[in-house]
């Protein structure tokens, strides 16, 4: 739990989580504070690496990449796995590329086109060294992903504890 967080801080981010580009002006309305308390909690919260940027989302099916497809990658033994995802830094198509436990060294998520690009990514993937083989999972539809849910209850949770 961060320290430091009070009401004003919660309210915050529970109002950046909604919209990040709420203008601060509005913020500052809504929580009857100056446009100026608010520029300061959210640099103090930037500072202690709370917020820790902004972001948009975007519909890769407008851009025409309809497939996504999750892999899971072996890694062969005395390599290291942070190498390895050094290099997937270099193909575009790897949007995310996760450390695991279990089964895969690393599970990554890919963005392509179709089937077809899918291919050539999973080969450009197997072909870095140390890389033993890859599993994959392709997904027919998202059908849920809202980090806001969580971050609700955790400020909510937060707030109790502050009640208490």
């Amino acid at each position: 739990m961060p320290k430091k967080i009070d009401h004003i801080d919660s309210e915050i981010i529970l109002k950046l989580i909604d919209n990040a580009r709420k203008p601060f002006t509005e913020i500052a309305k809504e929580l009857i504070v100056s446009t100026g308390t608010v520029h300061q909690r959210v640099k103090k919260l930037e500072q202690k690496g709370i917020i820790n940027g902004y972001s948009i989302s975007i519909n890769y099916h407008k851009f025409g990449y309809t497939l996504t497809v999750y892999a899971g990658i072996f890694v062969s033994t005395g390599y290291s796995a942070m190498k390895i995802i050094d290099e997937l830094n270099a193909i575009p198509e790897v949007t995310v590329a996760d450390l695991a436990a279990g089964t895969y060294s690393i599970f990554c998520k890919l963005r392509c086109k179709d089937t077809l690009h899918a291919k050539d990514v999973l080969f450009k993937m197997q072909d870095i060294e140390g890389v033993k083989g890859t599993e994959t999972m392709i997904m027919l539809e998202e059908r849920l992903n809202d980090n806001k849910r969580l971050l609700r209850s955790i400020i909510g949770d937060m707030k109790e504890e502050m009640r208490s």
